[in-house]
Formats: C-alpha cells, structure tokens, sequence
C-alpha cells in the first residue's frame, strides 16, 4: 500500500550551490520585493502574490524547484503549495537566504 501524499524535500545550502553549476533546478525566492532586490541567489525568481498565476502557467511541474525564504521556515509552506499544485520535484531551501548569505557572500545578485 503506498502512501498517495506527496510532500516536499529539504535542500542544504551546500547541495543548492553545487546544482547552481549545473543550472538543472530552478530557484523561486518568496520574500517581500526589496528584500529580493536588495540581494538574491543567482538565477533566482521572484515569486509573489502578484507573479504566482504567471509562474505556475509556464512552468514545468517536473522540473526541481527549490523555494527560498528569510530563514527556511516559510519556504516550507509554499513548497508543500506548489506540491498540491502538481509540481513533482519541491524543495525548501533549508536556512534561507540568510544562511546563503552567511556562506557564500560572493553569490548574491542584486537587481
């Protein structure tokens, strides 16, 4: 009997910034606009209330997406959304932008 309740996986920054390399996963960062444009993973989308029907449209449910807040408490939720919404692949990056930044300061986009 298998368990039909799909859920999210946890990401460490660590394995984030070696994928980053291979340019196979896809970064969505959910905190508030200034705080993304004040500094952001690279390649990573901004995703808010206002970019959410748009990103969910055209994206690729099958494709790795990792979810990006403050600390990686709120990432959680959001990943465990795009799950109910048919994306296969969720991941919550685990300690959030703030722990990206801790540990590699020099991979930080600004826009």
């Amino acid at each position: 009997m298998s368990d039909s309740t799909t859920n999210f996986k946890h990401m460490q920054i660590s394995e984030l910034h070696q994928a980053l390399a291979e340019k196979t996963y896809v970064v969505v960062d959910i905190r508030d606009p200034n705080s993304f444009k004040s500094g952001h993973i690279p390649g990573a989308i901004e995703l808010t209330n206002e970019t959410l029907a748009d990103f969910m449209r055209e994206a690729d449910l099958d494709a790795p997406v990792v979810v990006c807040c403050y600390h990686g408490h709120s990432s959680q939720q959001a990943a465990q959304y795009l799950i109910s919404q048919d994306f296969t692949d969720v991941y919550s990056l685990d300690g959030g932008f703030t722990q990206w930044q801790l540990e590699h300061p020099s991979d930080v986009s600004t826009s």
